[in-house]
């Protein structure tokens, strides 16, 4: 697993989730699904919540997540 990963692997945490969740939540639910690869990503399993921030500008940069302008305070949705 790689930082590039990411979007993919949150796209798909979301819209598992019901289309709309917070970060707490979509954190705790990569986690349970991906954590051995995780753990085996090298420096990745030490900034992954940081880069889950980088994959969620990804999506709204291509048009898959809404903005934060759209969504509620707090909230990650998907188009």
């Amino acid at each position: 697993m790689t930082r590039y990963d990411l979007p993919d692997i949150l796209y798909k945490a979301i819209k598992d989730m019901g289309g709309q969740t917070n970060i707490i939540d979509v954190c705790k639910y990569i986690w349970k699904k991906y954590k051995t690869d995780l753990q085996h990503s090298g420096d990745l399993f030490y900034s992954w919540q940081y880069d889950i921030r980088w994959a969620a500008t990804e999506l709204r940069k291509s048009g898959r997540m809404k903005t934060a302008e759209i969504s509620p305070r707090g909230i990650w949705e998907i188009i």
